[in-house]
């Protein structure tokens, strides 16, 4: 099994796309996350492009799981603009821990690709500021 902590933490800011079926460009979102053991929590924040309110800011919590370098969590709306649905990832983390690749799925509903990324190394810095400040 992955070492769960420093830079495979899921800990940090992660820059993200995310794809509808049919539909030319992805969705950019900023995710923030915060791993404790194999759990992790956080928010999401984009803008919404489809949809009645198209360049509205949505902002979502975001509850998962860590088992080794699968990655499985859903995000929850909070409202915002008139989205408050649940979506469910699930996905794997790169061996160097910079990337999350794998598919989205809306309950009942429509599903495609996302793909998460940051910078290598800044996990661990991230989880150290965090630490220090416990």
């Amino acid at each position: 099994m992955a070492s769960q902590s420093g830079a495979s933490s899921l800990t940090g800011v992660w820059q993200g796309l995310y794809s509808y079926p049919g539909i030319g460009e992805p969705t950019p979102f900023t995710a923030t996350l915060i791993q404790t053991g194999t759990s992790f929590g956080g928010s999401t924040h984009e803008t919404a492009l489809v949809g009645r309110r198209q360049r509205a800011t949505l902002c979502a919590m975001v509850d998962g799981l860590r088992n080794g370098q699968r990655v499985q969590f859903t995000k929850t709306y909070d409202g915002s603009a008139g989205w408050d649905h649940s979506v469910d990832y699930d996905g794997a983390m790169s061996v160097d821990g910079t990337e999350i690749e794998g598919r989205w799925r809306v309950r009942g509903g429509v599903s495609g690709r996302f793909l998460m990324t940051r910078p290598a190394g800044k996990g661990l810095a991230v989880e150290r500021r965090v630490a220090e400040r416990v």
